[in-house]
């Protein structure tokens, strides 16, 4: 395991990648529409996501919905006022923008203008048990710093992002599925549709090309987060390249982020204590 703690392990993996198919096998024309409709549906995606995934995006929408079925003004909005699970339901819009952004555009994309399989994509399984070595040296050191950032008051102010899973473990695991289904779609956008659409136009810099938005999104996070996704997003690609597949990479993320809620929730108000809110 500890050559892939090695520099020359990584640039030897993107020489290898470089020379495997389908690196290389467009020609320039056919690599530059390649490009241009790649990355015409990355922009429109993540400028979509930006705008629509707030709650005041949410409410604007349940106010269309209002007025073209001519209901009472604020009908929505009051009647989620009076939940106990509005914050959740706002969530649940938080999440299903992602899809829409992070997954429905890709496959329209994939099947309608690469006339391609969503299959092909990282959707499979493919050689991902190889790798396990390579993920583990991924989620290690990340899971320690997790440790040593949750006795900060920035941490557990930040984590988890819906405040009511110590309420009720179904508030805890209701949450789970929609903050784990968001790191598919993330996964997918990048890992899968990005990184394999550029593959065959621009050979192994299509993972350093990825790693410049995998930032970007980053950056309302803690800035240690954000500086870690730079190199995090670059060894994910190599070995999202290796494997084949986007699953090593959604058990990374999910390990973490269910790692990071539980220890902010035992820092804070602990996990909890009962079944039903």
């Amino acid at each position: 395991m500890k050559q892939y703690f090695q520099p020359k392990t990584w640039m030897s993996a993107l020489d290898t990648i470089d020379q495997e198919y389908p690196s290389h096998s467009f020609d320039k024309p056919k690599a530059l529409r390649r490009t241009l409709i790649t990355l015409a549906a990355v922009s429109i995606s993540l400028l979509f996501l930006h705008y629509a995934k707030y709650t005041s995006s949410f409410y604007i929408f349940l106010s269309l919905i209002e007025s073209t079925l001519n209901l009472p003004e604020e009908y929505f909005s009051q009647s989620l006022a009076q939940s106990q699970w509005h914050t959740l339901i706002e969530y649940a819009w938080w999440t299903s923008c992602h899809l829409l952004a992070f997954i429905l555009i890709p496959v329209f994309v994939i099947k309608f203008l690469f006339k391609d399989a969503v299959a092909n994509f990282g959707w499979r399984w493919q050689q991902t048990h190889q790798h396990w070595a390579g993920y583990c040296c991924l989620i290690l050191p990340i899971l320690c710093f997790v440790y040593i950032a949750s006795l900060g008051t920035d941490f557990i102010n930040h984590y988890p992002f819906y405040k009511l899973t110590h309420r009720s473990y179904l508030d805890f695991i209701f949450w789970e599925i929609l903050y784990l289904t968001q790191f598919v779609c993330l996964e997918f956008f990048f890992r899968g549709f990005m990184l394999q659409a550029l593959k065959p136009a621009l050979d192994a810099n299509a993972i350093w090309i990825i790693c410049v938005p995998y930032m970007m999104i980053h950056l309302p996070k803690l800035w240690p987060e954000a500086t870690s996704a730079i190199l995090f997003g670059f060894f994910l690609g190599i070995l999202a390249m290796q494997s084949r597949s986007i699953w090593g990479g959604v058990l990374v993320h999910a390990g973490i982020a269910l790692s990071m809620d539980i220890a902010a929730m035992i820092r804070t108000n602990g996990l909890p204590t009962q079944f039903w809110p």
